[in-house]
């Protein structure tokens, strides 16, 4: 990389963290309403947990809202590698859960409306949420995401806009670099008590990477309406269509220093690309018993399916290879809160049930100039869950409140292998199942109206996914496709120390302290050719602390900050190779975010319009690729620039935005390949040099 990582420059942004609180505050909102910690709506300053919530104006500002990273890089302890790679979308991960995942989310639980976007066994897609019509998302951490049941190593959580009371139409349309396009039709409309949402975006790259163009088309749509006065009914649908995302794959390291916009080893050669299809259509309803009850049910129905074609066996006899998944996948649940008063002690609390299932076709093979030649495996793979949760606060005195909850958890996986057995192919079918009880206990102490401290506790697990125990390594060390019912589902201990201040009406800041310990976590054994075997280690360990901060330095400037470390390491190695004290790969050690903004119209202004210029800093420290530690890139700093115009008109508004990326055009990388097995390893996803974009948004009554 041309510039190494320095210390300094996080110490340096610690202290501008530290100068945020000695400013007087004078028009922002920190009383937001958030529903991840308690599934009940509260304010997150009373909340007793690492909780955060961004809102629209941060989504629609942040960029052409294709990524989450756009706008949850500023969320403290929740790291986003954006590995401008949409075959293998977005790499998540929370206080280090997450971070293995070869594809997708995993280790984190998602839900859109409040249904689940995770299946049972903890897959999870950050492209299923529609950021055009997102009205806020919810991102909580530690030991109350662990009530969420398996694979909850936090909870990121989306909501739709709700729909306007008068018909109104939007348009949204982004250029940039790379040849981005994207496109976004908004129709919202509330006649008599039925609301109606509906959104339609497209989105096309050439990407900077060869092999790495991307089309995408999504549609989300929400239907919501009163039967009675007591019963509120959600219905909504959606669908993802990726026709094709081609994948650039990793590059070397002598490749990333020579040239990072090529493609990896035989992504062109293979035509290595990914197409996508989901459709989901789901309901949620609630019923009001009373101004203190109430009951709510959920149910969903989906099905995706997914085909990959990746680089095959090398060699002179070389073919490359493809991957098949049809899923079809279902859900109900059901919960019931109550606020009561229990011998003149007030009680908040929930409890429920859940199932989920998923039944996932898999089929693989060989393939020739990207077209499939042969079918290599044909099977049935299944997973499902049945959960039961029960979870209350109680505000025992005027200063202490008492936060518990307790879920039992079923998780069972079957594979069918349908394939013809032979020597070299033996027959992968399988069952297993895993069983836990997660404990939840939290304190919190209301020191003042404007400082709360809080202790909390909680034991997890996770569970491996049907893509983790899909493959096996071979006497060679390579990986087979074979169902591997071997792998233990993890087990870990949190603790979490933590206090939110606001010392003045418009300043805030949240602290959390962690240490995490866990055994049997699942890690990467071997990576190669689009195909990652799994294992479990016998022990890690995880450190940290996370720092948020904001405030209004004047009716005009505005400042807001996050910051966090964590030290993830082996902690036992019971006769492996990786030596104790090694540092989990796939994790940054820090991060920071930091946003001055300006504004020409006042804070706090009815109808706000007008003029918004910000410069934000984005940090990332070293981060490991491999177990042994012998691979890592270095730590990087990058700034971007942006701009907004706003235009009211009567009751709609024309909003112009601006941004130009990493102005000092760094050259670093954005995420790595963890336990990448090639010789040399193709370990490393470059991040992007300068780029800019435009775009425009109307929004109009009719």
């Amino acid at each position: 990389m041309r510039k190494q990582y320095k210390p300094t420059r996080l110490v340096h942004s610690l202290t501008l963290l530290g100068v945020i609180t000695a400013f007087p505050a004078m028009a922002q909102n920190l009383g937001e309403v958030v529903v991840s910690a308690s599934r009940t709506e509260q304010r997150s300053f009373d909340a007793p947990a690492a909780v955060q919530s961004v809102s629209r104006d941060t989504i629609q500002s942040s960029g052409p809202q294709v990524n989450l990273s756009e706008s949850l890089n500023r969320v403290p302890g929740l790291t986003i590698l954006d590995r401008q790679n949409y075959a293998q979308d977005l790499q998540v991960s929370i206080r280090g859960f997450g971070a293995r995942s070869a594809f997708g989310i995993r280790g984190i639980r998602l839900l859109i409306d409040g249904i689940p976007a995770t299946t049972p066994d903890g897959q999870g897609q950050g492209s299923s949420i529609s950021l055009t019509s997102t009205d806020h998302i919810e991102v909580l951490r530690g030991p109350l995401a662990l009530l969420y049941g398996n694979s909850s190593g936090g909870v990121i959580q989306a909501f739709s806009k709700a729909a306007p009371k008068e018909a109104e139409v939007g348009y949204q349309y982004y250029v940039g670099s790379y040849g981005l396009h994207r496109a976004d039709y908004q129709f919202g409309d509330t006649v008599g008590t039925v609301g109606i949402l509906a959104d339609y975006s497209t989105m096309t790259i050439d990407g900077y990477r060869a092999n790495s163009f991307t089309e995408r088309k999504q549609l989300n749509s929400k239907l919501g309406f009163d039967l009675n006065e007591q019963l509120h009914v959600n219905l909504v649908f959606n669908q993802f269509d990726m026709p094709l995302a081609q994948d650039p794959l990793g590059l070397t390291r002598a490749q990333l220093m020579a040239d990072p916009s090529q493609a990896g080893n035989g992504a062109s050669t293979y035509f290595v690309r990914k197409t996508v299809l989901q459709n989901q259509l789901g309901s949620s309803a609630t019923y009001t018993l009373d101004q203190d009850r109430s009951i709510t049910g959920r149910a969903y129905y989906g099905t995706r399916d997914n085909l990959q074609y990746q680089v095959g066996t090398p060699g002179p006899n070389a073919t490359g290879a493809w991957t098949g998944l049809n899923r079809a996948y279902f859900g109900v649940g059901l919960q019931y809160n109550e606020r009561a008063v229990w011998s003149d002690i007030p009680v908040d609390w929930a409890a429920g049930y859940e199932f989920d299932r998923s039944r996932e076709f898999r089929q693989s093979g060989t393939a020739a100039l990207g077209q499939k030649t042969k079918t290599t495996r044909s099977e049935d793979n299944q997973s499902e869950n049945s959960d039961l949760f029960v979870q209350g606060s109680a505000l025992v005195s005027d200063h202490v409140s008492i936060t518990s909850g307790l879920r039992y958890s079923t998780v069972r996986f079957v594979s069918d292998d349908y394939y013809p057995v032979s020597v070299n192919d033996p027959n992968g079918s399988g069952n297993v199942s895993y069983q836990a009880t997660s404990p939840v206990l939290g304190v919190t102490w209301h020191a003042t109206d404007d400082l709360n401290l809080y202790a909390n506790y909680g034991k997890g697990f996770e569970t491996p996914t049907l893509a983790e125990m899909a493959y096996k390594l071979d006497a060679g060390n390579a990986p087979v496709g074979q169902f591997n019912t071997t792998l233990n589902a993890s087990s870990s201990q949190h603790y979490e120390l933590g206090t939110k201040w606001t010392p003045t009406p418009k300043t805030r800041l949240d602290l959390a302290l962690y240490q995490i310990d866990t055994v049997d976590e699942l890690v990467v054994a071997g990576s190669g050719n689009g195909k990652t075997v799994y294992r479990n280690a016998p022990g890690t360990s995880r450190t940290g602390w996370e720092l948020s901060a904001s405030t209004q330095l004047t009716p005009h400037v505005s400042i807001n900050a996050s910051a966090s470390m964590i030290d993830a390491h082996y902690s036992a190695t019971n006769g492996t190779t990786i030596p104790s004290g090694n540092k989990l790969p796939g994790i940054p050690q820090t991060s920071l975010f930091s946003e001055l903004a300006w504004t020409s119209e006042p804070a706090g202004a009815a109808k706000r319009g007008g003029l918004r210029l910000a410069v934000e800093m984005v940090q990332a420290g070293r981060i490991y690729a491999n177990d042994a530690n012998t691979e890592s890139a270095d730590g990087h700093t990058v700034f971007n620039l942006s701009a907004s115009q706003r235009w009211n008109l009567g009751k709609g508004a024309l909003t112009a935005y601006a941004r130009v990326n990493n102005v000092g055009d760094e050259r670093y990388v954005g995420s790595v390949i963890v336990n990448q097995t090639a010789t040399p390893p193709q370990s490393y996803e470059p991040g992007l040099p300068q780029n800019w974009m435009l775009g425009l948004s109307l929004n109009l009554p009719i």
